[in-house]
């Protein structure tokens, strides 16, 4: 059975676990024989997240190195005991592939793997590879590349197949902007506290379009009953907002504009989905890695772009503005989205990722 068995690891954001379950599913789908394991952190977040989608999951007791000061030497004591239970890991389900989907949970199990001779597949979902990726380039077979800017930077390993991401997004119906405008802001899985309190910043502003505009707003935990409260007391007080919402494709069908971070896996629901956006990368994103998928969208003018340094209510009431008055726009930022599309990225993802079993039998 061991051409059979893939294992899929990383994740600490759903940037990062969306495409690794999307993944496994289209593999499934076309070789039901396939047993898929994840493995990825111990975050209680993304315990439960896989627990909601019913897969094999192990937790590695594992953290992040870069850019955490003191804590990284937590970081590299845990190395060695993450790396000797990978091993064990691999050794129990002896897998023909090991696909690896980016960040720190990655790391020791790709590492194992390169030492016990399995194919490795890595996916590349940011413009600019990051620091786990680059780490573990020499020792993979392929990497997928969500964006054709990446494959510079892949030493010829990469190959441009766009990140996968939930079909839902790709069947959007084209929404008809007119009427009531529906905004929709969101920070990633875990929600951001720069957006949600420059939103509600911007609320008194947005009050000469308050007939025509409906909010929807995923906040995370920690700031939802300041936001709820924010929404309420400024004249909007029939805005939805939740720390999280499971729909998210038909939210995405819904809106009108979208307003969120420029993560990867952002990015590719956005182009798949046709829906334009105004980004506002996250400055402490890893080498800036969310500035640079967000240049890669604005240069193909399917979003406007407002640096945190940069933001300020005016700032976001005028880009906004332009868009809720000029639903021509709109339509042209859809049109520039849909050229970047890359058709069925999880299919030709997966088959990537069976002929690399294949050889290896």
């Amino acid at each position: 059975m061991t051409g059979r068995r893939v294992v899929i690891c990383g994740g600490g954001t759903g940037g990062h676990l969306f495409p690794a379950l999307v993944l496994g599913r289209t593999l499934r789908e076309k070789d039901p024989e396939i047993e898929v394991t994840f493995i990825g952190s111990d975050r209680a977040e993304e315990r439960a997240l896989m627990a909601r989608h019913g897969v094999p999951f192990i937790a590695l007791r594992v953290e992040g190195l870069k850019g955490r000061g003191l804590r990284s030497l937590k970081s590299l004591a845990l190395l060695p005991f993450a790396l000797a239970r990978s091993f064990r890991i691999l050794r129990r389900i002896r897998p023909g592939l090991v696909v690896g989907v980016g960040s720190y949970s990655s790391g020791t199990v790709v590492l194992a793997a390169s030492r016990m001779k399995i194919p490795i597949l890595l996916l590349e979902q940011n413009a600019v590879p990051g620091f786990t990726n680059r780490r573990l380039l020499g020792r993979a077979e392929k990497v997928a590349a969500a964006f054709q800017a990446s494959l510079v930077h892949l030493k010829g390993k990469g190959v441009f197949l766009g990140n996968p991401v939930r079909p839902e997004f790709s069947r959007l119906p084209r929404k008809i902007h007119n009427g009531r405008f529906e905004l929709l802001i969101f920070g990633g899985s875990q929600g951001s506290h720069f957006l949600n309190t420059a939103v509600t910043a911007a609320l008194p502003f947005l009050r000469r379009w308050k007939d025509r505009l409906r909010i929807v707003h995923q906040t995370g935990k920690a700031d939802l009953a300041e936001v709820r409260r924010s929404y309420a007391q400024d004249g909007f007080p029939d805005s939805i907002v939740e720390p999280f919402f499971d729909d998210m494709p038909a939210r995405f069908g819904e809106a009108d504009l979208v307003v969120a971070r420029a993560g990867a896996t952002t990015c590719a629901e956005l182009i798949a989905a046709r829906k334009a956006a105004i980004l506002v990368p996250f400055a402490g994103a890893a080498d800036d890695h969310q500035r640079k998928n967000a240049e890669i969208l604005a240069e193909a003018g399917g979003v406007d772009v407002i640096l945190e340094p940069e933001w300020s209510p005016q700032r976001f009431v005028a880009t906004l503005g332009g868009l809720i008055d000029r639903p021509e726009r709109l339509t042209a930022m859809e049109d520039a989205l849909a050229g970047l599309a890359v058709e069925d990225a999880a299919g030709k993802t997966a088959d990537l990722a069976l002929s690399l079993m294949a050889r290896r039998k």
